[in-house]
């Protein structure tokens, strides 16, 4: 990661607020020949002062069969990122940036049982369907989910360690943040918009 200390959040449960507003991350390891990567939902638990991690894919996948042989994991959480022009600086000589907010999450995965996948599959359709809605997992046919489970594998994965780089121009001076943030507004694309208000937040909440 590109760490520096005035791009670091020191804050932890900023951190963890971050990750779970932000489920849709990228789980990565190591594969025979190349590194595995997919792109998954994730629904958040904490035991014993220990955060957890769980989701589902896909049986005899590269990934599974990666993580069947090696158990380290590599969870990427993205949030808004957007390009900041040396234009709005007051010395405009200088390089252009890309502000960005991310959580790298070092962990242990393992595989769940049927009985495991389907309570995964439950939270997290519970989480963002909810419960006693037509697309509830409750109101399933058991003769899918015996179809589903068979197609699917749950997972969960013990966070050991996380950083994380919160990218917003703390490098520069109040009235440089400021007028970036008019400049990112003045753009008005979602993610834009997105990084000029987790830079408000930054200067109204240190």
């Amino acid at each position: 990661m590109y760490k520096l200390p005035y791009f670091t959040e020191q804050d932890t449960q900023a951190v963890i607020s971050f990750m779970k507003a932000n489920p849709f991350a990228i789980v990565t390891g190591i594969g025979n020949e190349f590194p595995v990567a997919s792109h998954l939902p994730l629904h958040f638990e904490n035991r014993e002062e220990k955060i957890f991690l769980t989701g589902h894919l896909m049986r005899n996948t590269d990934h599974h069969k990666a993580f069947e042989k090696n158990n380290n994991v590599l969870v990427i959480f993205n949030g808004p990122h957007c390009f900041v022009s040396a234009e709005w600086y007051k010395n405009p000589a200088s390089g252009s940036t890309w502000n960005y907010m991310t959580v790298h999450a070092k962990g242990k995965i393992h595989f769940l049982d049927e009985a495991g996948t389907r309570k995964a599959v439950n939270d997290i359709t519970d989480k963002y369907v909810g419960k006693d809605k037509v697309a509830s997992f409750n109101r399933l046919t058991d003769d899918y989910i015996n179809s589903m489970v068979k197609a699917i594998v749950g997972f969960e994965i013990e966070v050991l360690s996380f950083d994380n780089v919160f990218k917003l121009s703390q490098n520069r001076d109040i009235e440089e943040r400021r007028h970036i943030i008019q400049k990112l507004r003045e753009r008005g694309d979602m993610q834009s918009m997105a990084v000029a208000e987790e830079m408000e937040k930054k200067l109204t909440n240190g």
